[in-house]
C-alpha cells in the first residue's frame, strides 16, 4: 500500500455526469436484487454499502442496515417502558450524555421535536441496557445510538443497537477500559507497516493512540459535523468487520503525514493536530484505503505482535459466527407474508380455544431462543506531565469519565 499524500488527493466534489447516474441507477437495481433475494444476498449488499457512495440514500439504509445487522423488520421490540428508568445506574449520566449531544440533531429542528427525539434516545439505550445487562454503557454510546434513531427510528435502533452492542461494540462496553486500549493498540503496528518514519515519529512524541479514542468508540460520530459523512462511514462500517474504524484511523493518519511531521515532535501538540480531524477528508477513497490496509495486514497479522497478545478481542473473536449468521435471512417480502399467516393462525387458534404456540418471526427474534425459532420459521415456511495534562484537555471536552480510564 503506497504511502497516502495529501498533494495526491483534492477531495474534490466528482461532477454529476451521466455516467455518475447510471452507476448510482445500476447500485440501486443490485441493491434491490439482493435485497428480494432468498435468501438475502448479504455479500452484494455489504459491498454495496462499502463501495463507492455507499447506500445512497436513508430510504435504503432502512432496508439495508437491518439485515446487515440480521434484524427482522417485522419482529421489533416494542417501545420502551419508562416506568422504573430513573432507577437504572446508568440513567444520570445518559441523560447527561445526551442533553450535551445538541449538535448531533439536523440544525433547525423545532426545540420541541428535539426534545422528543432526546427522551427516545434515553429510552433506547437503558432499553438496551436493561436487556444486556452485563454490557456497561461509556461516554460516546449515544453518538452511535443518535444516529440509528435519526435514520431507522425508534424501535428499529434498540433492534440495531443491540446486535451492535453484542457484537461490533461489544469490546468498548466491559467495565474497565482494558479491552478497548487493546484495540487502540493495532493503530500503532498498523502505520509501522506503512510508514515506518511516522510510526518513528509518532513514537518519540509519546503522543499514544488517545487521540483516536472518540474516533472509535463513536464510529467518528462525535467528530464529524456534516451528518452525510456520518451516514457513509456507518454504511461502511457496517458492512465490516468491527476492528474497521482502527484501519480508517490509521489511513486518515497516513494522509496527514506532512502535516505531522512538520508539527514540533511534541505531545500535546501533536495530539492537538491529530484530535482535530479535518471536515473536508477525501472519505470515499479513505474507505477505499482502508479496506486494502485490511486486506493486507488482517488482524490475525496483527496479532501475534507482542503488544497485541495480551489479551483477545470479543468484537474480534466473535465476528465469523456473526457474519455467518446474516447469510440465510428471507426477504422482507417473505417475512411479511409470514407474519401475516402467523398472526391469521394465531388468531383463529384464540377463536377455537386452543393454545398453539407459534413462532414469532421469520428468522430472529429479540431476546433468547433465536435458533429455535429460526429453524421453526424455516419449517413453517416450507409448508408456508503539563503535555499530559494539555492533552487530557483536549479530550474532556467530550469524555472525561473514559479519558481518566484510560491514564
Amino acid at each position: 500500500m503506497k504511502k497516502l499524500k495529501r498533494s495526491k488527493l483534492n477531495g474534490t466534489n466528482v461532477p454529476v455526469t451521466k455516467e455518475v447516474n447510471c452507476g448510482k441507477k445500476q447500485k440501486l437495481t443490485e441493491i434491490h436484487l439482493a435485497l428480494n433475494s432468498d435468501p438475502v444476498d448479504i455479500e452484494s449488499l455489504r459491498r454495496a454499502a462499502a463501495s463507492q457512495g455507499g447506500l445512497l440514500s436513508n430510504e435504503l439504509r432502512r432496508k439495508v442496515w437491518p439485515k446487515l445487522l440480521n434484524v427482522n423488520v417485522y419482529d421489533l421490540p416494542h417501545k420502551p417502558r419508562k416506568d422504573g428508568r430513573e432507577n437504572h445506574k446508568d440513567y444520570n449520566q445518559v441523560v447527561l450524555d445526551v442533553k450535551r449531544s445538541m449538535k448531533r440533531f439536523p440544525k433547525g429542528m423545532p426545540s420541541a421535536e428535539r426534545a422528543v427525539l432526546q427522551e427516545q434516545l434515553v429510552d433506547i439505550i437503558l432499553e438496551v441496557l436493561r436487556c444486556n445487562t452485563q454490557l456497561n454503557y461509556y461516554q460516546g454510546y449515544h453518538d452511535v445510538a443518535v444516529t440509528l434513531l435519526l435514520v431507522v427510528g425508534e424501535r428499529m435502533a434498540i433492534a440495531m443497537l443491540h446486535t451492535l452492542s453484542k457484537y461490533h461494540l461489544r469490546d468498548f462496553m466491559d467495565p474497565t477500559m482494558d479491552s478497548t486500549k487493546h484495540i487502540l493498540n493495532y493503530l500503532m503496528p498498523l502505520l509501522e507497516e506503512v510508514d515506518k518514519e511516522l510510526h518513528d515519529f509518532l513514537l518519540r512524541a509519546e503522543v499514544g493512540t488517545i487521540f483516536a479514542l472518540s474516533w472509535l468508540i463513536t464510529w467518528y460520530g462525535h467528530v464529524l459535523s456534516e451528518f452525510k459523512h456520518t451516514l457513509r462511514l456507518y454504511d461502511f462500517f457496517l458492512a465490516s468487520h468491527p476492528i474497521m474504524p482502527i484501519y480508517l484511523a490509521a489511513t486518515i493518519v497516513l494522509y496527514r503525514e506532512q502535516e505531522v511531521k512538520q508539527t514540533e515532535c511534541d505531545m500535546a501538540m501533536v495530539h492537538h493536530l491529530l484530535s482535530r480531524i479535518p471536515q473536508d477528508l477525501p472519505y470515499e477513497l479513505l474507505i477505499g484505503q482502508s479496506q486494502n490496509l485490511f486486506n493486507r495486514y488482517p488482524p490475525a497479522v496483527l496479532a501475534k505482535r507482542a503488544a497485541l497478545q495480551s489479551r483477545k478481542s470479543l468484537s474480534i473473536s466473535t465476528f465469523k459466527a456473526f457474519q455467518q449468521s446474516t447469510f440465510h435471512q428471507r426477504p422482507d417480502s417473505v417475512l411479511q407474508r409470514l407474519t401475516k399467516a402467523q398472526a391469521t393462525t394465531s388468531r383463529q387458534a384464540r377463536h377455537s380455544g386452543l393454545d398453539v404456540a407459534l413462532p414469532q418471526d421469520g428468522g430472529q427474534r429479540w431476546g433468547k431462543g433465536s435458533r429455535m425459532v429460526k429453524m421453526a420459521v424455516w419449517g413453517l415456511s416450507a409448508t408456508l506531565g503539563a503535555a499530559i495534562f494539555a492533552v487530557a484537555q483536549t479530550a474532556m471536552e467530550w469524555a472525561p469519565d473514559t479519558l481518566l480510564q484510560l491514564f
